[in-house]
């Protein structure tokens, strides 16, 4: 862990989904190259199949600037048809249970809300992608709420924190993500900003602003056990 300075106690904890709770890999990568099998079965993509590496790094983008990165020689109906596409795929991985959170995730969930911590997640992913992930590995009831740019319809993830802020009532808190979106959307809401290191899909530089950088997930007890 990477401390730089003692954080204040927060009511609550926002987090990133991709990177930061989710192991996006586990199930992203076997559903990459069907999406794009399938693209071209149905005549909308003829190009090769993108580098899985290119969307994993374009990981915390809303979705539609993804395809943009992914595919940026593909028509807007492509593009479409990929977020149709992705979502099933996704659901599908889901239900199928083989997918994987971060070490420690749940088991550091439930003690920070065991002293009582209000837990958010705070994600640019879309609705039913965000929700399924967290029934899947039986998150739920850890959480106080979900919060999706799919759902709220919210450009960036500065404004979904800030209506989450807003909706919720919440006056001190820290966000935990790890791309610079994240970094973003704590420092212009004015929380402290946990950057989590450990997923490795963005560059060196994604994290520069955080109060934090943590190595594994559950050294967040021992940030919380410390703040004041």
């Amino acid at each position: 862990m990477d401390k730089e300075k003692t954080l204040n106690k927060p009511q609550a904890i926002l987090f990133d989904m991709d990177g930061t709770l989710f192991k996006t890999e586990s199930l992203l990568l076997p559903a990459h190259q069907r999406l794009f099998d399938k693209l071209r079965e149905e005549g909308l993509y003829t190009a090769p199949t993108p580098p899985a590496e290119r969307m994993m790094g374009s990981l915390g983008m809303l979705l539609e600037d993804i395809w943009k990165v992914v595919m940026p020689d593909g028509s807007e109906r492509a593009h479409a048809r990929a977020n149709e596409l992705l979502l099933q795929l996704e659901l599908e991985g889901l239900k199928a249970g083989n997918t994987e959170l971060y070490p420690g995730v749940k088991e550091t969930l439930a003690r920070l809300k065991e002293q009582g911590v209000r837990l958010y997640v705070a994600s640019n992913g879309l609705e039913h992608y965000v929700k399924g992930i967290a029934e899947a590995h039986g998150m739920l009831d850890l959480f106080d709420g979900l919060y999706s740019a799919g759902e709220h319809g919210t450009k960036s993830k500065v404004h979904l924190v800030e209506l989450l802020l807003q909706r919720e009532g919440v006056s001190s808190a820290w966000m935990v993500g790890d791309r610079s979106s994240d970094v973003e959307a704590g420092r212009k809401n004015g929380l402290a900003v946990i950057g989590c290191q450990y997923a490795g899909f963005g560059n060196p530089d994604e994290l520069a602003g955080s109060d934090v950088l943590i190595s594994s997930f559950d050294e967040l007890l021992g940030l919380y056990a410390s703040s004041v």
